[in-house]
């Protein structure tokens, strides 16, 4: 598939648009509207200061409440700052980071979905056991041989992320021939592997920011639809990212206008997921989107 080369708008997008639905703990959920994902980052390095919250049971209980009530979908919790040279941190932290977080959260809000931002399979392991209901993993496998075993064995859905290399040296892995064609190609692969594997249950994530430049964001964003041929749903995150801020040439705190402003895009190009900072402003982008295409 050539950028491009899917229309943005049709009439079978219309009529036979694309359902999607997924299974949690014996009960079906459906994607057949865009849902919102809230970032609760247990870190002290993340990328956007604001996105931090601290091991303190009170303020992890006081910001999950704030993004429900605003409407949150899921709520993604991540001990490992995945930010360009982020330092890299033992399992062991990782683990003592979120599970008791994620078991708190679910304690006061069980309805709630989680999700568990890993891509270690032992952390993975530990946050379901937590309470955790979906495995969020930036490298769909890549950095941990037994991610994929387990996400078989814990029969969770799983969000596939593209990413070259590791946090720590993915912006040395920008290099593509083709891009899109490349990073569809890969997907493909991956989707083999988990309908061997049996894994059923599968989210995709371009990786905006993972091994990209800014040009390759936009470019990537301008050709999102083309990934509609992979049949399944996409969680887009580009909330406050580089590629708002260096082209407005402003701070990751001043980029709200600017990730509502793509989040409508992502929303047009088909986008299912919606992951970001600002929960109550990307459900408002969902409720206009809503009614432009009822």
């Amino acid at each position: 598939m050539l950028p491009g080369s899917l229309p943005s708008s049709s009439t079978e997008d219309k009529l036979f648009p694309q359902k999607y639905t997924f299974q949690i703990k014996g009960r079906v959920y459906s994607l057949d509207k865009p849902k919102v994902m809230g970032i609760l980052n247990l870190t002290p390095d993340s990328f956007y200061e604001g996105s931090r919250v601290s091991q303190e049971g009170k303020l992890i209980l006081e910001t999950a409440e704030k993004m429900i009530s605003e409407g949150a979908d899921f709520l993604d919790i991540g001990g490992y700052s995945t930010r360009p040279g982020a330092v890299d941190i033992p399992a062991e932290e990782e683990i003592l980071r979120v599970a008791p977080a994620i078991e708190l959260i679910k304690k006061e809000f069980p309805e709630i979905l989680i999700s568990i931002d890993t891509f270690r399979s032992e952390v993975a392991k530990a946050a379901i056991g937590s309470g955790a209901d979906v495995i969020n993993d930036i490298s769909a496998g890549d950095l941990d041989p037994e991610m994929l075993n387990t996400v078989t064995k814990l029969k969770v859905p799983y969000i596939a992320m593209h990413m070259k290399g590791t946090p720590q040296t993915m912006q040395n892995y920008s290099g593509y021939s083709d891009m899109l064609p490349e990073i569809l190609k890969y997907f493909a692969e991956k989707l083999d592997q988990f309908r061997k594997l049996g894994i059923k249950d599968v989210i995709l994530d371009p990786g905006f920011g993972f091994a990209k430049t800014k040009e390759q964001n936009f470019d990537l964003l301008r050709d999102l639809k083309c990934f509609k041929v992979m049949g399944f749903p996409l969680l887009i995150g580009v909330s406050r990212k580089s590629m708002i801020y260096k082209t407005l040439q402003i701070s990751p705190s001043e980029a709200l206008n600017g990730t509502t402003a793509l989040n409508m895009f992502a929303l047009l190009q088909g986008a299912n997921i919606l992951r970001v900072h600002d929960v109550k402003e990307a459900k408002e982008t969902v409720t206009l989107f809503e009614q432009l295409y009822p």
